[in-house]
């Protein structure tokens, strides 16, 4: 089956695609909390960037939680899906492959505040803005996009029907705590089964797969300021220290100093 081209089931217009002369264009959209754009490639690179709201895109067997704070790159003709996880504001850039910043790797991007008025002030122009303006505040995001700091969390997703629908389940809830061996009476497969999945697809136990998934979801709502208190608990953490001993073995420093010092992702 052919994968379609374009996003969701509306053509993206021939004066938003990018061309040599306008090599970064944008499609904007607001959509409402639950939209699903499905599994759909275009030739032109993608930064998945929302001014308001927070995505979750799924590509190359993985899955990013990605709130305004982060954008995500994805190369040309790179598969992907797109849910808006709230009401979203969604300002994609549309990249000429040949401008391209990144290589074909999906890469989560740290949005800086300039990065960010650009993207608005292209929004903002006009059918008949000067060309000029235009070409300037391409060359200025095409700039700040190649210097951007790259946010490594991602949440790898199998290819077996079993696992993945543990997974899709465990995503959509990241604070359930049921064992592995209730999973597997769930998507009918064996525990000592889904063990062997996850260390044969994933590279990584059950346990340290689902936190992987909680501290995706985690830094978007600890960037937004969430107390670490309220995190835990809808994580399914019993306390908060729970929680920050977790993150810190991961990171190797507390929640709060981790995002001071402006690494989070």
């Amino acid at each position: 089956m052919a994968i379609p081209i374009l996003t969701h089931s509306r053509p993206c217009p021939p004066s938003k695609q990018p061309t040599p002369q306008r090599p970064v264009t944008m499609l904007a959209r607001d959509l409402p909390a639950d939209e699903f754009l499905s599994p759909h490639q275009h030739p032109w690179g993608q930064v998945t960037f929302a001014l308001e709201g927070m995505l979750r895109v799924t590509a190359m067997n993985s899955s990013w939680i990605v709130p305004p704070q982060r954008a995500i790159w994805i190369a040309p003709h790179v598969v992907h899906g797109v849910t808006m996880l709230e009401k979203t504001r969604l300002r994609p850039l549309c990249i000429l492959p040949e401008r391209a910043p990144f290589a074909d790797e999906c890469k989560v991007l740290e949005v800086s505040a300039l990065l960010r008025e650009l993207i608005v002030a292209l929004e903002q122009l006009g059918p008949g803005a000067a060309p000029a303006r235009e070409g300037m505040l391409a060359e200025l995001i095409l700039d700040e996009l190649a210097n951007a700091a790259s946010r490594p969390i991602r949440v790898p997703m199998p290819e077996d029907k079993r696992l993945k629908a543990l997974c899709a389940a465990l995503i959509d809830h990241p604070g359930a705590n049921l064992t592995l061996e209730h999973w597997a009476r769930q998507v009918g497969a064996s525990e000592r089964t889904l063990a062997r999945l996850f260390e044969r697809e994933l590279g990584l136990t059950f346990g340290q797969w689902r936190q992987q998934v909680r501290l995706a979801h985690a830094a978007p709502l600890i960037a937004r300021g969430t107390p670490l208190s309220q995190v835990a608990e809808e994580l399914g953490y019993a306390s908060q220290s729970a929680f920050s001993a977790m993150f810190k073995k991961t990171f190797g420093s507390s929640p709060s100093a981790f995002f001071a010092d402006g690494r989070g992702g």
